[in-house]
């Protein structure tokens, strides 16, 4: 048994069942905020509500995304990409996103990277065999003054991680999550 499952840039190749009508209904809700040329600009929050509703945001549902908005797929996998809110494969419970530009290295971020990737037993970009922690590396997070920072489930900030407070997080993130049914098969 390993420890961690590995997840790189490869999504689900078992295609999932057509977005459903409550779905659609958000999006056309969303494009509605825009003129019928400029329908593209709600690509963004397309993305986020596939991700709001399956955890992530799969090629299919990408190539759906682009179908409706009258876009190239390309033009969507490139957003999808380009930001690192969007998960592109399933993410366990709570993302850690661990600030390593050069102001938080130069302030111990690779070193609570280094923590974290110890304390869970996997590798930046990998998920806990558990489901509940996938770690990965994160662009600049706009609080170099508070290095080293991480935010988690691309929402909470947290600011001076020292290996202390690394393990605190985890530890409460870990006894806060339900326990799941065959966790230990």
């Amino acid at each position: 048994m390993t420890s961690s499952t590995h997840h790189h840039d490869t999504a689900p190749s078992a295609p999932s069942a057509p977005l459903e009508p409550a779905i659609l209904e958000r999006f056309a809700r969303e494009v509605a905020k825009y003129p019928e040329a400029g329908k593209q600009s709600a690509v963004m929050a397309c993305l986020s509500i596939v991700q709001q509703d399956e955890g992530y945001v799969s090629l299919q549902r990408e190539r759906e995304i682009a179908e409706y908005l009258g876009m190239a797929p390309i033009a969507v996998h490139e957003v999808t990409t380009f930001y690192n809110m969007y998960n592109q494969h399933p993410v366990g419970k709570f993302k850690l996103n661990v600030c390593t530009n050069l102001p938080c290295q130069l302030r111990d971020g690779v070193t609570a990277l280094v923590h974290l990737e110890k304390k869970l037993g996997i590798k930046m970009g990998e998920t806990t065999a558990d489901g509940l922690f996938t770690l990965q590396q994160s662009e600049c997070l706009g609080a170099c003054a508070d290095s080293p920072v991480m935010l988690v489930n691309d929402r909470t900030m947290c600011s001076f991680m020292t290996n202390e407070k690394l393990d605190q997080l985890v530890d409460g993130l870990r006894n806060a999550a339900p326990a799941t049914k065959g966790e230990a098969s």
